[in-house]
């Protein structure tokens, strides 16, 4: 870490790449952050009873059994943010660690700048009061805070890529929480969400 500068907290990191795991703990070094990398989500586990981390980065493997990890560190109420990388992530894979609690999915491979830049945002955002749990659709499950701000820009007129650059999110992440905000409207599309949630006068640009 640069000298005399104040530690922003520990990032605990699952990587199995050696030359990534190598950047992306200088890169947060350079940033104030203090690293601890682990071999396994068992490990990461362990150490995360005994100390909370500033936030968490998963390395999805083959196996998915980073879902395991980020549900268990939700179940013992560490409540970092997470984000969750993967060499072939897809949009079920997004969605899916999403709902698992994840607060972004970042493809491989990756910029270790825009990893920072994103850890910071997630940071930020987890430190700020809950004040979009009132979003809900009639009749439906309710959103989270995240897919409601999504929803809003969506609704604004935003592309995937916007919204993502506006939220410091990958698309990839975005496409997911929109695959899941769709599929908790039971919306074919987006124009079909707004129309349910604004009657018919919905944004024509969407």
């Amino acid at each position: 870490m640069p000298g005399n500068m104040l530690s922003k907290g520990e990032v605990f990191v699952i990587e199995t790449d050696a030359a990534s795991r190598e950047q992306l703990s200088d890169a947060l070094q350079q940033s104030a952050y203090d690293v601890i990398c682990f071999a396994d989500g068992a490990s990461l586990l362990s150490e995360a009873k005994a100390r909370m981390p500033a936030c968490v980065v998963l390395e999805m493997p083959p196996d998915r059994s980073a879902l395991d990890v980020l549900k268990r560190l939700r179940e013992e109420n560490c409540m970092a943010p997470v984000l969750v990388t993967s060499a072939n992530g897809s949009i079920a894979m997004a969605v899916d660690a999403i709902k698992s609690g994840a607060a972004d999915f970042i493809e491989k491979p990756f910029r270790t700048h825009d990893v920072v830049v994103r850890i910071d945002a997630a940071i930020d955002e987890s430190a700020q009061p809950d004040s979009s749990r009132q979003r809900w659709l009639p009749g439906c499950e309710p959103l989270t805070a995240r897919e409601g701000d999504v929803l809003a820009h969506l609704a604004a007129g935003l592309t995937n890529k916007e919204v993502a650059r506006r939220m410091h999110l990958s698309a990839r992440t975005v496409e997911g929480y929109r695959a899941s905000i769709l599929k908790k409207a039971g919306a074919r599309n987006v124009t079909d969400l707004l129309r349910r949630i604004f009657g018919q006068g919905s944004p024509s640009q969407v």
